[in-house]
């Protein structure tokens, strides 16, 4: 009962996180679910845990979703993630999360730079990069971070940017969970207790929204660097580890 409780205290943190900025839910449940669960049992857990997540994010600023930018983004996301999925078992994950670390750092100068210089990611460009991130987010737990630099160069920013990236990667999210429950890995169990985390996610994120309204671009814009950073730190921490 203990452990549910503090799922359920770390996942409303992680859904305000994850609902102010767009991304870090991952980051910050993950490590209780592996602990709570098991490793085995925790990334099929939030797979669940992301599609409410993304769902809350969704309907929290529903008018405000750039469906141009989500239907380019999920043309090429859906069936990069089903592909990445699939041969997840293939390439090292340590050697991925390192490539992910050094580019989410490197990402942080570099989206500064990209508007310092008003450069402008269109839509037919969003169907390339999304297959590239469904693929990855296919063969890793999360690739949150990549979508920041993406959607924020098409122009969107603040609660467009949250639910417009929310909707493209729930496309994303609903592909590996289908692959997922292809193969065998989403037993009742596993989607019971991914509801149960994804619930103090989702009131999280329906939280934030009263903070995301109240935040200037450029303190956003902020936030969004921090949480790159600490992604990027992390995920180089943990291919280090596992070296």
């Amino acid at each position: 009962m203990l452990t549910y409780l503090f799922v359920l205290v770390v996942g409303y943190v992680a859904g305000i996180v994850s609902g102010i900025v767009g991304t870090g839910a991952t980051i910050i449940l993950l490590p209780v679910l592996v602990f709570a669960f098991g490793p085995r049992a925790a990334i099929p857990i939030m797979a669940v845990v992301a599609l409410m997540s993304n769902f809350a994010k969704i309907t929290s600023w529903w008018k405000e979703i750039d469906w141009r930018a989500v239907g380019c983004y999920a043309l090429g996301g859906i069936p990069g993630a089903a592909l990445g999925a699939r041969t997840m078992l293939i390439l090292p994950p340590q050697a991925v999360d390192l490539a992910l670390g050094v580019f989410f750092l490197t990402m942080i100068p570099g989206r500064r730079w990209l508007t310092r210089r008003q450069f402008h990611l269109g839509p037919w460009l969003l169907i390339p990069t999304g297959g590239a991130i469904g693929f990855l987010t296919g063969i890793v737990v999360s690739t949150g971070p990549l979508s920041v630099p993406v959607f924020t160069a098409y122009g969107l920013a603040k609660g467009a940017f949250i639910a417009s990236e929310a909707a493209g990667s729930l496309a994303l999210y609903i592909s590996k969970a289908a692959t997922f429950s292809s193969f065998g890995a989403m037993p009742l169990d596993i989607v019971i207790k991914g509801l149960i985390s994804g619930s103090s996610v989702m009131a999280g994120t329906y939280t934030a929204r009263l903070i995301v309204e109240r935040l200037s671009v450029a303190t956003f814009q902020r936030l969004l660097d921090g949480v790159m950073a600490i992604s990027g730190a992390a995920l180089i921490w943990a291919a280090m580890r596992a070296a």
